[in-house]
């Protein structure tokens, strides 16, 4: 594939993944909207207010946290048969009509099957070092999606509550990924220690990349804190 193709196709893979995120991001914005009142009257009872750029940010991160659990922590594939259901209704009954939801998951047999190869899956950097020395085109998208898709937990933390730190960051995505390798290793997902060296540089770089917005633009990061009730700005709701 030429640059132009390869651009394409890495697109087209992540708008895939995006429609599987899709019906878990819905759950998490309902989820959202119904705790809002509870949040809102604690921060009231501790005097401060959450602005508007806060409440859109919390609520963007609230969506990508659940989608990511709908890419991590369930069979592959499963919600992609959903997302077809939620924008081609006509499809729904083409594709449960052979699937059951225990189809999804293997059996206990071939989990345990796979503690055969626990030895692999936990040497390090074998998965990094065959992506980046065969420049293959899926391994490369993984290899970067592994790192992409956890800046988020390292970049809106940092954004949203004060007294984020690096290694704040470095944890969450540490203790993150191992939990979700833990899962996938029984639900029948592909589990390596290079997904969690992966993820935890991922994380790494999204506390960086708001390390750089708080020094470049200062003044724009303050607003997605919440602020005391007397500092009330017209960003505040």
């Amino acid at each position: 594939m030429n640059l132009y193709e390869t651009a394409w196709w890495y697109l087209g893979n992540i708008f895939e993944y995006g429609e599987q995120m899709l019906p878990c991001m819905l759950m998490g914005v309902v989820g959202f909207l119904l705790l809002r009142p509870f949040r809102h009257k604690r921060l009231q009872g501790k005097g401060l207010v959450s602005s508007v750029p806060r409440e859109l940010a919390l609520l963007i991160f609230v969506m990508f946290c659940a989608g990511l659990i709908s890419l991590t922590l369930f069979p592959a594939n499963l919600w992609s048969y959903v997302t077809d259901w939620l924008i081609h209704h006509q499809r729904w009954a083409m594709v449960w009509s052979d699937r059951t939801l225990s189809s999804f998951y293997p059996s206990w047999e071939e989990t345990m099957a796979g503690a055969a190869y626990l030895p692999d899956i936990l040497q390090p950097f074998q998965e990094i070092r065959r992506a980046t020395r065969s420049m293959s085109p899926w391994l490369m998208f993984m290899l970067l999606g592994n790192i992409g898709m956890f800046v988020p937990l390292g970049f809106f933390p940092a954004l949203l509550w004060r007294g984020w730190s690096w290694w704040k960051a470095v944890l969450l995505g540490f203790f993150c990924s191992c939990t979700i390798e833990f899962i996938q290793f029984f639900i029948g997902r592909s589990t390596d220690i290079d997904d969690v060296i992966l993820n935890t540089t991922g994380a790494l770089i999204g506390f960086v990349l708001y390390a750089l917005c708080r020094v470049t633009l200062p003044r724009l990061t303050a607003k997605f804190h919440c602020t005391p009730k007397g500092e009330v700005s017209i960003w505040t709701n």
